[in-house]
Formats: structure tokens, C-alpha cells, sequence
């Protein structure tokens, strides 16, 4: 299928002979290594230098002149002051004790009072955005509602750690070998490397793209170049959809981009593209509609419309929901580099006043058919 976005496939190369792996400089020896110390004999190591001869003790003068004695010189013979060091010992033994009592009696006073604590959790991953609150999360109990067990809240399925559980369908989503979860403040997300191995895949297509939908998820995209690709469907020859970032005439951009045609047909592609908002290194919820009934495809940026375009229809593709990249032309391309969440399949399409709840995760009685990571 000709599907007009013939970009090439250009996987990750591999680490260069020599090298550290991906991001390490290769290995050079230490500078800095300690040789053997000047004027010590071939084969003396990295030891202590030979004993030099014992000297006859000289005569000390005495200090001032005139009948002054010398000034005595400490001994290593003088035994430690085992008693001042018990002492010490058992002074700090008594102050942790009071500080730690002194903690357990404030945690039950503000226990009491209501306060509350509040732990951020930080990531190791260099590429890994600032934490960001997720509106509406659930959390373990508050306001009289029902409380939740940590199966509830959890962000995979039971027992599944790398399958993400559908909170709205029963469809879950495995996870490849070079995509992983990062745990936040209060919210999960899906982290990709922009390799062939970093993606997700859904058990089946979650999506009927015959017939209205919507497809939306929080993305944060670390590259500046290349095509990559944050949500799409299909495994054959081509997708069917793909949402996600593209450099688009020069420009950076945000694209919904469907195919029309069926196998054989040229140039089949239709898309909708903005390129005047910064695309790299800032959370956007991104969100592609398709009206059946209008015949229309929208993209929007948090809740704008960025336009819209008419389509012939769009093609019913083989294969499941993909996370990560996207098919053309029967290869794997377009890896996402950076993290996802709040990933949402609707089947309608919505409207601007539901994509602005959308926005602030308050979709109200529009439930989605499918999500994860919410």
C-alpha cells in the first residue's frame, strides 16, 4: 500500500566497537592509576616502599637554650580512654532514643489533627519529565466514597506486572522488552527509548475504525527529529490511524493521520497536522476524532482544535492497538521516545465541550471503551 508518508526505517544503530553501550563514552584507561613509587626495585608492586636502615638516635637540644628540658613527644604506646568512648557511645545512644520518641509522638498529634504528608517520588531516568499531578486520580479513600483496594488502583493486571489493565474494557496491553513503567507522585506512566524493541501491544484492535471514535493520550515527546508515533492501530502492511509527533515541511509537528484505501491503491493517507505549538519536552494530551457520519477527522492539542480534514472513510487495517510506534509499508517504524498516560479510546466521536473534560479527566457520563494508565 501506498499510503504517502514513505519515510525510511531507521532502527537504533548498535553501540560503537569499544564503547560503554548507548550514551557511554568508550573505555580509556585511568589516568589516574597509582604507579609504583619512584626509586622502589622492578617487580615491588603497589606496596609500601623497603624499610629504610634504622638511625642512631641524635641527641636532642634542649628547647630556649640554657637547662630547658625537651618538649616530650607523644608515644604510640599510650592506651585508648576506653571509658570517655563508652561514655560518648551511651550519650548518643540516649538522644536517638529521645528524638525517636520525640517523632512517634508528632506523627500521632498531626495523625490526629488531620494533617496530612505528602512523599514526591523522583525518577533516575535522565529523560523522565518533572512530576505532574493527574486530576481525579483515584486515590485509597476520602469524602465518605467506598474505599479502594491497591487492586483497584493498580496499573496492571494482578499478578501481570508488564501487562496494563484496562480500566474501562477488558482488554489489556503487554508491554515489549524496551518499554517500562515509571511510578510518580500519584499516577503511572509508560515509558519508551525510541528503540525497535520500545512499544506496547494491545491482545486485539480496540478500535472499530468503520464507525466513529475517538482515540486521545497524555504525551511527552523528548525527540526533535525523525517520525514517532505515540498511538496507533494495525499490524499488515499499514496502519490504520497513527497519532504522535512528525517533522512536517521542516516544522515540528503534532499529526492524526488515517489511511482510506485498500491494498494496491495509491497516496491513500489523509492527516491533520499543527505545527505552531512546541511539540518537544512538555506534556500534550493529544486526541484524533473521525466523524462516520461527517466523514471528518480532527486533531486536537490539550482542548483546541487544530483542524480538521474530509476523508472517504477510513480503512479497517488487520491487527491490534499499538503503543509506541506504527506499520508502513509492512515494517515497524516511527518508536516514540519519552513517556505516555491517560490513554483513551471513545466510540464516538466527541465534541469540544467532552474533550475539554477530557482535558480536566472529567469526561462526566462519556465513558470511554477502553483505558489505561488513568
Amino acid at each position: 500500500m501506498t499510503d504517502g508518508t514513505d519515510r525510511p526505517n531507521s532502527p537504533q544503530p548498535g553501540p560503537a566497537s569499544g564503547g560503554g553501550g548507548y550514551g557511554f563514552p568508550p573505555q580509556t584507561p585511568n589516568p589516574y592509576q597509582p604507579g609504583p613509587a619512584q626509586g622502589q626495585p622492578p617487580g615491588g608492586g603497589f606496596g609500601p616502599p623497603p624499610a629504610e636502615p634504622a638511625q642512631p638516635a641524635q641527641p636532642q637540644p634542649p628547647l630556649g637554650g640554657g637547662g630547658a628540658e625537651p618538649f616530650p613527644l607523644p608515644t604510640s604506646s599510650s592506651a585508648p580512654d576506653w571509658q570517655a568512648m563508652a561514655d560518648r557511645t551511651e550519650a548518643q545512644r540516649r538522644k536517638r532514643k529521645r528524638l525517636t520518641i520525640g517523632i512517634g509522638a508528632l506523627v500521632v498529634v498531626l495523625a490526629a489533627g488531620g494533617a496530612g504528608f505528602f512523599v514526591l517520588n523522583g525518577s533516575d531516568d535522565p529523560k523522565d519529565p518533572p512530576a505532574v499531578a493527574a486530576s481525579g486520580s483515584p486515590t485509597a479513600s476520602g469524602g465518605g466514597s467506598q474505599s479502594k483496594t491497591p487492586e483497584d488502583n493498580s496499573p496492571t493486571v494482578p499478578g501481570e506486572p508488564n501487562l496494563l489493565r484496562d480500566r474501562n474494557g477488558k482488554m489489556g496491553i503487554a508491554l515489549g522488552p524496551g518499554a517500562s513503567l515509571g511510578e510518580l507522585a500519584n499516577r503511572t506512566e509508560v515509558r519508551f527509548k525510541g528503540m525497535a524493541d520500545s512499544y506496547a501491544q494491545g491482545a486485539e484492535a480496540a478500535v472499530d475504525v468503520t464507525k466513529s471514535f475517538t482515540v486521545s493520550t497524555r504525551a511527552y515527546n523528548v525527540s526533535e527529529t525523525g517520525s514517532r508515533m505515540a498511538v496507533s492501530q494495525g499490524d499488515g502492511v499499514s496502519y490504520s490511524f497513527e497519532l504522535g509527533f512528525e517533522v512536517v515541511n521542516g516544522k515540528k509537528a503534532w499529526v492524526f493521520r488515517v489511511q482510506t484505501g485498500d491494498k494496491g491503491q495509491a497516496a491513500t493517507a489523509q492527516q491533520v497536522v499543527v505545527d505552531n505549538v512546541d511539540t518537544t519536552r512538555q506534556w500534550a494530551l493529544l486526541t484524533g476524532t473521525y466523524d462516520a457520519e461527517k466523514k471528518t477527522i480532527a486533531l486536537w492539542v490539550d482542548d483546541k482544535q487544530a483542524g480538521q480534514a474530509q476523508v472517504s472513510g477510513v480503512w479497517a487495517g488487520p491487527g491490534p492497538l499499538q503503543l509506541g510506534r506504527a506499520r508502513h509499508h509492512g515494517i515497524w517504524s516511527a518508536a516514540w521516545d519519552g513517556p505516555l498516560d491517560h490513554i483513551r479510546i471513545f466510540d464516538q466521536a466527541l465534541n469540544q465541550e467532552q474533550i475539554t473534560g477530557l482535558k480536566n479527566n472529567k469526561t462526566g457520563k462519556t465513558k470511554p471503551t477502553h483505558s489505561w494508565l488513568i
